[in-house]
C-alpha cells in the first residue's frame, strides 16, 4: 500500500508540473463547479465539514473523489504549503490516480 501512496503523490506532482491541478479549497471548488475537474483529492486530516462539503459537491457534479494523505503531504508533492483539497483537471492523470487508489470512476 505504501508504494501506491507514493505513486499517487508522484502523479499529483507530475500533474502540478504539467499545469493540470487546481489546489486549495477555493480553486478546487471553482474547478469542480466549472466542470474542469476530472477528480478531486481531499486530505484525510481535513475537517469533517470540509470533507462533507467536497464529497457532496463531487457527488452532485459527478466528479470522483478520494480521501488521501494529509495536508502536509498533499502540499509537499505539489511544491506548495499545506493543501486540504486538490482537483486534477486532466483525464489521463485523473484515471491514473484513481487506478492507483483503487477507486471507482463515478462519472456518467
Amino acid at each position: 500500500m505504501q508504494s501506491d501512496n507514493r505513486k499517487i503523490l508522484n502523479l499529483l506532482g507530475l500533474a502540478q508540473k504539467a499545469g493540470k491541478v487546481a489546489s486549495g479549497e477555493f480553486s478546487t471548488e471553482k474547478a469542480i463547479k466549472g466542470g474542469q475537474a476530472k477528480m478531486a483529492v481531499i486530505s484525510a486530516d481535513a475537517s469533517g465539514n470540509t470533507t462533507k462539503k467536497f464529497e457532496n459537491m463531487c457527488k452532485w457534479y459527478h466528479v470522483p473523489v478520494i480521501i488521501f494523505a494529509d495536508k502536509a503531504s498533499l502540499g509537499h508533492c505539489l511544491g506548495k504549503a499545506d493543501r486540504t483539497s486538490v482537483a486534477v483537471t486532466d483525464e489521463g492523470f485523473a484515471n491514473a490516480i484513481l487506478k492507483a487508489a483503487g477507486a471507482e470512476d463515478t462519472r456518467r
